[in-house]
Parts: C-alpha cells; sequence; structure tokens
C-alpha cells in the first residue's frame, strides 16, 4: 500500500502538513513525539527488569541448604573387610591342634 506514494505525493502531504500546522508548530511536534517516545522505551526497559527480577529466585544467605528427596538414602561407607580377613586368619594360627599352614 505505501508502495504507491511516490516523491510527490510525500511533498505534497508534507506541504498540507506545513500550511495546517505551520512553521513554528511542527517542531514543536516533532520534539513533543521525541519526548514521548523517549519515555515509552524508558517505561519499557523498567517493565522488563521489574520482570527479570521477578523471575530470578533470590536466596539469602541465611537459607538452609536444600534436602534430599524422600526417595534417596544418604550415603553411608562400607565397612572395612581387610582387617575381618586378617583377624580371621590370626585366629586360625593360634588355635590348639591345627596344622599351621
Amino acid at each position: 500500500m505505501l508502495s504507491g506514494i511516490g516523491p510527490m505525493e510525500l511533498l505534497v502531504i508534507f506541504l498540507l502538513i506545513l500550511l495546517l500546522f505551520g512553521a513554528k508548530r511542527i517542531p514543536e511536534m516533532a520534539q513533543g513525539m521525541g519526548k514521548g517516545i523517549k519515555e515509552f522505551k524508558k517505561a519499557m526497559k523498567d517493565v522488563q527488569e521489574e520482570v527479570d527480577i521477578a523471575s530470578t529466585p533470590t536466596r539469602s544467605p541465611n537459607t538452609l541448604a536444600p534436602t534430599p528427596p524422600a526417595n534417596q538414602v544418604p550415603h553411608q561407607a562400607a565397612p572395612a573387610a581387610a582387617p575381618v580377613a586378617a583377624q580371621a586368619t590370626a585366629e586360625k594360627k593360634e588355635q590348639p591342634g591345627t596344622p599351621a599352614a
């Protein structure tokens, strides 16, 4: 639709705006539009920052560490098997009536 507007049509539109609003009023209107756009961009930035802050979870340093899930058993160290085996061989050697190996 805009591709049909040529340079002559744009010139006619500009002259009509100049006649309707006057040469003094056009810069004031442009300045007002610029301020409005600037204000709108600032408001959009503020809203985006608020959304970003609200979407990130905050964690204070005084909170406790998260607890493990209920179905997870805490890790326990396995008992050492080597001392038990060494003790059993020592008992065999001390038993009377058994030949020493």
